[in-house]
């Protein structure tokens, strides 16, 4: 305790002007008599000490009786005299009836709505006080979806909030909002809009504000400490620069020490400061991105066709180098680290790409169906042999193709039931095969057989060139780095479906029909048609689906 408050003079000397008094409520009730456990309070008083070390009058307690609340809110509103800013952060179960919602007491058995003013702290008396510092004030309330046994009158959750105006309200998980009041102080500069920009998954109602930073960076006249913190000595002193980590707050170590033994670490911590990769690299860290929205920046680079060699969601080099190349290409400095607005931007160019592929792909597939439809008048739709088997040798995975197909067997029926005994039982023999070596022997020893064409035409089928082979080696092998499983393949197949490409049964096994569904859809949309998926393929599905 002696060293947190240490720690939290220095900042208030460091980061605040004189008049002002920035003020923190953190209440985190997680161990309940009679509900579920919110797993929170922890959390929570991690976020009141991160707040505390940046220079706010700090209340805070866990696991509160409703008294004990409200006294923690009357001192709170006491350190509110003076201007400054206030963050309240309450976390645990929440009830509301009407307009009123009330966070509970650890105690409460079975509030009613007659007994929940004894049970709970009101939020629009919370609300209430915030609103007394219009645009410096920021509430975020944390709960969980878990079992709360209530009495007549009142609803589980936080209810219809009115936000006073001036007033930023942020809801969510408790655990997700904990996490961003303990990070409020390492995003010093950035406005309402930014923060809110940045709280991810989270919800965010009231003042939204763009122009001035809820929380300012200290500037160059902010009063210096004259002594170290009491009993801390250099160390103590050392320790508060490093929490708060501001160019401010190592300058201000220098000009105390300028000998100390922490003069070097300083000076090296600036000059990180002052480096622009280094300020970029913390700037996107700042945002907090998720592996889901690094993957949907991956997605955006390959729409774009800038390979980020890999949509997995890590940033390693390939991704890297990909961001500096759109980075350059948009008109910014290829730092290959994203900002707020940067990720705005490609998300936009990446939309507005994806909808013009699907425009050539729409206007390609009609232009593709218009000419497969036109050979179909001219060959299969008569229904013969020679006709069937010319447009299947163009347009073997066309519109047309099962039918052509179809019609074909009738002939095959035809001629079985013509055949010899030994031929039939030789071609059928062959067929269950399905290899080039068995169709030659078939061709060799029924020279005059019924199936001899048929032989033929499928010795010419499975006969690759060694380009052919080296191709289609090259398509599996990049699927198979995918490392797509079950879940992903089925995916596939039902995003095909979708797109009335006829891949079969949606199972996760990738047969014949599924391998023709593919080459379709890779024809459509300009992509090379092997019948494999590779990165290229996968994305452009993905995001079709969306």
């Amino acid at each position: 305790m002696r060293q947190t408050a240490c720690l939290a003079l220095f900042a208030a000397v460091i980061v605040a002007p004189a008049f002002a008094q920035d003020a923190a409520l953190v209440i985190g009730n997680e161990n309940y008599r009679n509900a579920a456990d919110i797993t929170s309070a922890d959390d929570a008083l991690d976020a009141a000490d991160a707040l505390e070390v940046a220079g706010f009058t700090m209340r805070k307690g866990a696991d509160l009786t409703a008294p004990v609340m409200r006294t923690l809110l009357a001192k709170h509103y006491d350190d509110t005299v003076r201007p400054g800013r206030s963050v309240i952060l309450l976390t645990g179960h929440f009830v509301h009836a009407g307009a009123e919602t009330w966070l509970v007491a650890t105690g409460a058995d079975q509030p009613t709505l007659a007994s929940i003013d004894n049970a709970g702290l009101s939020l629009s008396t919370v609300l209430a006080i915030a609103g007394e510092r219009p645009g410096g004030a920021l509430v975020l309330l944390g709960t969980e979806d878990r079992r709360i046994d209530l009495g007549r009158g009142l609803a589980a959750g936080v209810g219809p909030v009115d936000v006073p105006q001036g007033v930023t309200v942020i809801e969510g998980d408790a655990a997700e909002v904990s996490a961003f009041a303990g990070h409020l102080a390492d995003m010093r500069g950035r406005t309402m809009a930014e923060l809110v920009a940045s709280a991810e998954d989270l919800r965010a109602v009231g003042y939204i504000g763009t122009f001035a930073p809820f929380l300012p960076i200290p500037d160059g006249n902010a009063p210096k400490p004259a002594t170290p913190p009491a009993g801390g000595g250099e160390q103590a002193f050392w320790t508060a620069t490093e929490a708060i980590g501001t160019r401010a707050a190592f300058e201000t170590y220098l000009d105390r020490f300028p000998d100390g033994a922490h003069a070097a670490a300083a000076k090296s911590a600036i000059a990180r400061l002052d480096d622009p990769a280094a300020q970029a690299e913390a700037a996107e860290a700042a945002l907090r991105l998720t592996r889901d929205q690094r993957r949907e920046v991956q997605r955006n680079l390959s729409i774009l066709d800038i390979d980020p060699k890999g949509i997995d969601g890590v940033f390693g080099p390939g991704s890297r180098n990909a961001i500096k190349v759109w980075q350059t290409r948009a008109g910014y400095d290829g730092t290959g680290f994203l900002t707020g607005r940067q990720l705005e931007v490609l998300a936009q160019e990446a939309d507005k790409r994806a909808a013009e592929l699907e425009a050539e792909a729409a206007a390609r597939k009609a232009e593709q169906d218009q000419q497969d439809r036109l050979y179909w008048d001219q060959t299969g739709a008569a229904g013969d042999e020679a006709g069937l088997r010319a447009y299947l040798k163009r347009y073997p995975d066309g519109l047309f193709a099962e039918l052509a197909q179809e019609r074909l067997s009738v002939f095959d029926e035809e001629r079985r039931a013509q055949a010899a005994a030994n031929d039939r039982q030789a071609w059928d023999a062959a067929q269950k095969t399905d290899t080039v070596r068995v169709y030659q022997d078939y061709v060799a020893a029924h020279p005059n057989g019924a199936f001899v064409e048929e032989a033929r035409r499928r010795i010419a089928e499975l006969s690759e060139t060694s380009a052919e082979a080296d191709a289609r080696q090259k398509a599996e092998a990049a699927e198979k780095a995918l490392n797509l499983n079950p879940v992903m393949r089925s995916l596939v197949e039902q995003r095909l479906a979708a797109l009335g490409l006829k891949p079969g049964a949606a199972d996760g096994t990738f047969d014949d029909e599924t391998r023709r569904a593919i080459r379709r859809y890779q024809q459509a949309r300009g992509l090379p048609v092997t019948g494999y998926l590779n990165q290229q393929t996968v994305a452009r599905l993905l995001v079709d689906s969306l």
